[in-house]
Parts: structure tokens; sequence; C-alpha cells
């Protein structure tokens, strides 16, 4: 259903129009549990362990959910093939309605966590499945903004979560939470077979690249628990361990059959590595909002309801420019986007690295709120360009399913070494808050900058659309 000829513009309106507007929600609700859940337990955690007890599994409940999703997202263009978009919808609303259920029956810590990596799966696919599915449930006019749409979801799941978690949590219904995430489940569920087209199913018994997974499975363990450790040594060297197998990776995926990711990303002259390696650059700088409340709280002097909303800035940035953002067509204006977007994010940690001070003042604080927001924006402006430019990397619709599908991957993987790395570096600073908040604000502004070499590389190596096509 896809329609090659793209219009010079195309409003919300379309999108959202009662054509296309059952599509656009179960589309974007499929990302936002997803997103949403990320946080939530986080904030329902101290509730259930007064409860349940497990306090020494406190830091695995984000470990087990990012390691699930990463993996599931890995087989989404699998479960593509095997049952087309419905069937597919189904499965993921499925388990994870499961999984949510399982969180709120749970009896125990281990019990809970089982149910956290059920979540995990499902929240893993449908992530996967609402950027692969665009490509035969939209016309191809409307994937920017729905790429949009979709992408914003994550940046509003981050503001959602912690405090929807908190609210459910300040009136001791932390098993009313994951109940609700459950009827939300169930009702896109419902919705899916009126909205979505059937989808085409393609060869069922196509072997599952498991070297692959098991390797990318590894280094996003690796690296997650990286993120739980002390020390800022223990954290470094699973840091190492997580590059190391993801080296591993890409050198197996360049010389195997069974891949991961699109043939295109391999071949010498397509941009789809620099596409894919710039939404991790970008992805991965929003890790920052983990530590932003412990800042805006020990330096700031915020009350840590307010300092749990501060440390959201980026996501709002990011939700609210990319629906402006995605209203660029031109090529050119497009390239500058993308470019433009990892520097932004880089000059806004940049700043407000140089803004940090003990005991703040509120005048310099409500400066931080800004300057935050303009980080976030870097990622809205490229983002929902570079998605649309992945998806459009090749013309078969086997592989352009796969390269749409590990946007997710990319995405889920990314925050997952973000956070690793940033406490790595909220842990050189010692006992200095101060230090902390410099050396992480600092790092991730050199880190994050990359991004607009690899997006230079992306639009110097040509056409991702003529570099997927078949001889080239």
């Amino acid at each position: 259903m896809t329609d090659p000829s793209a219009p010079a513009a195309v409003s919300w309106r379309e999108l959202l129009s009662p054509e296309h507007a059952g599509v656009a929600i179960v589309l974007a609700v499929g990302v936002l549990v997803g997103a949403i859940n990320i946080y939530l337990a986080s904030s329902l955690l101290p509730t259930a362990v007064a409860e349940i007890g497990g306090a020494g599994f406190y830091a695995w409940n984000m470990t087990v959910y990012l390691v699930a999703m990463v993996i599931a997202t890995m087989l989404v263009s699998r479960f593509l093939a095997r049952w087309g978009d419905v069937g597919a919808y189904l499965l993921g609303f499925g388990v994870f309605l499961v999984g949510s259920l399982a969180c709120a029956l749970s009896p125990v810590m281990p019990v809970l966590l089982a149910g956290r990596g059920i979540q995990g799966l499902g929240a893993g696919l449908l992530s996967g499945l609402a950027f692969a599915a665009v490509r035969s449930a939209l016309p191809r006019r409307l994937w920017t903004r729905a790429n949009a749409l979709m992408s914003a979801m994550y940046g509003v799941g981050n503001f959602v979560g912690p405090a929807l978690g908190g609210l459910f949590a300040q009136f001791g219904g932390w098993r009313l939470a994951f109940v609700s995430m459950a009827v939300i489940a169930a009702l896109c569920g419902l919705l899916v077979p009126r909205v979505l087209p059937r989808g085409d199913r393609g060869d069922v018994r196509a072997p599952v690249p498991v070297v692959s997974l098991l390797l990318v499975t590894a280094a996003a363990a690796a690296v997650s628990v990286a993120g739980v450790l002390s020390g800022a040594a223990a954290i470094a060297a699973g840091i190492a361990v997580a590059l190391l197998l993801v080296a591993v990776f890409v050198a197996h995926e360049r010389r195997s059959e069974l891949r991961v990711f699109p043939r295109p990303t391999y071949r010498p002259g397509s941009p789809l590595k620099w596409l894919y390696l710039t939404l991790a650059l970008l992805a991965f700088g929003v890790a920052v909002e983990s530590f932003l409340p412990l800042f805006g709280q020990r330096l700031g002097g915020l009350a840590p309801a307010v300092a749990g909303f501060f440390g959201a800035a980026i996501s709002l940035g990011w939700s609210a420019t990319q629906l402006v953002s995605s209203s660029a067509v031109k090529e050119r204006t497009i390239g500058r986007l993308r470019m433009l977007g990892p520097l932004l994010l880089a000059l806004g940690f940049l700043v407000q690295g140089l803004l940090q001070r003990q005991d703040a003042p509120l005048w310099l604080v409500l400066v931080w709120v800004p300057v935050l927001f303009i980080a976030g924006a870097g990622v809205g402006l490229a983002y929902p360009h570079l998605s649309v430019a992945v998806m459009s990397s090749t013309q078969d619709p086997g592989e352009g399913e796969r390269a749409a599908a590990a946007i997710a991957t990319v995405t889920s993987l990314s925050i997952a070494f973000g956070t690793a790395v940033a406490g790595a570096l909220v842990n050189l600073g010692g006992s200095s808050m101060l230090d902390a908040a410099r050396y992480m604000l600092f790092g991730f502004a050199i880190i994050c900058a990359f991004g607009a070499v690899t997006a230079r590389a992306a639009s110097s190596t040509g056409s991702p659309a003529s570099a997927g096509r078949p001889g080239s």
C-alpha cells in the first residue's frame, strides 16, 4: 500500500483523518506503552518492595525489561512473515497484556521480574512493528508524519512513565498501574483487526539468525548490568565487554546470510549504516534523563516531584519539535536537519554543563529547563527524517520491513548503552555531585557531537533508496 509519488507537503490533518486515524492510534500507542513502562516500574518499586520484598533485585527491573525489549525488536520481521501485520500486532499486545497482569499479581519479586521480562518482549515487538508496519499500513506520503508521531511517543513515555508511576505509588496502588497497562493493551488489541491491513506474509520457514541474536542479547545484557554496578572501573569493564560483543556481532553479520539488519547496511557505499549510527547517537543522548532529577535535587534544591518533571525537559523538547520538523520536504532542508539535530543536542549538554552550580539559585535552575528543552529539540529535528531514510533504504519489501524494525532495536540498545555510560561518568565525580554532573554532561556533549559526522557521511554516500536496489 505504498505510494511512490510523494506530494510536496502533507498536513497532520490527513494522518489523523478518519481513513488513517485508527492506524495512527494503534502504531503510536504500541510505542507509547513500551516507552512508559521503561520508567513506570522505577517509580513503583519502592512501594512494591515494601509489600513483597526483594530489595536485592531492585536494580534489575529495568535491566530485564530492556534486554527483553531488544531481543523482541530483532524478531519483528520473522513475526511479520509468519502472521502478517494483524497477527503480529495481536501477539505483541497479547504478550504485553500477560506481562502486565503477571506484574500486577506478583506475590514476590522474582515473579515481578519475570512479568517485566514478558512485558519487555511485548513492548519490543510493538515498538519494532510500529516502524515496520508503516510501510504497509500507510501511503508513503504519510511516512514522515507517522514516524514523527511514533518517535514522539518515546518522549511522551519518558515523561508520563515516572509521573504515572509516582501517582499510583502515592496512593499505594502500584498493582493498579500494571492493570491499567493491561487494559490499554486489551483495548488496542480489539482495535487492531478493524484498522490494520493483514499485510503480506513472507517465507515463514526463514531461519532465525541465532548467532546474531545471541551476540546482541549478550551485549544488551552486559551494558544493562554495567548500568547497575557500583564503581567506575566495573561499569567501564561492562561497557567494554558490550562494545566487544557489538564488534563481533557486526563482523558476523557482514559475512553471514542470516542477519538482523538488512543487507544494504553492510554494503560499501550504502548510507544505511551511517543512518543507524546517527539514530543511535541521538537515542544515546536521551539517557541523561535518568540522572537529571538527581542533579535537580542535589544542586538546585528542587523537591523530588518537581525535579522529576525537570528531568523530562529533554523528552518534551524531542516530542514537540519533531511534530513541527516533520513538515520539511525539501531534500536540502532535510539533510541540514539531520546534521543540525546532533549538534543542537551536544550544544545543549555543553551549555547545561557550564551552567551547573552547587546550591544554584532559583533563577539559574529555571534557565536549565529551556536549555534542556533545546537539547531535546535536536533529537526532534533529525529523528523522523532519519527514520524515513532508513525505511526508504530498499525497494525490497522484506528487507524494508527489516530495516524499519531495526530502528527500534537501535533505539532500545542505545538507551541501554547511554544509561550505563551516564552511570560511569557520574561515578567519576566521586562524592562531588557538581563534578558528577559536569563529567556526564560534557562527556555526552562530546559523544553526541559525532552524530553530525555520521549524518554528513550518510548524506555524502548518496541516496539510501538507490543504495538498496539490487545490483547497486
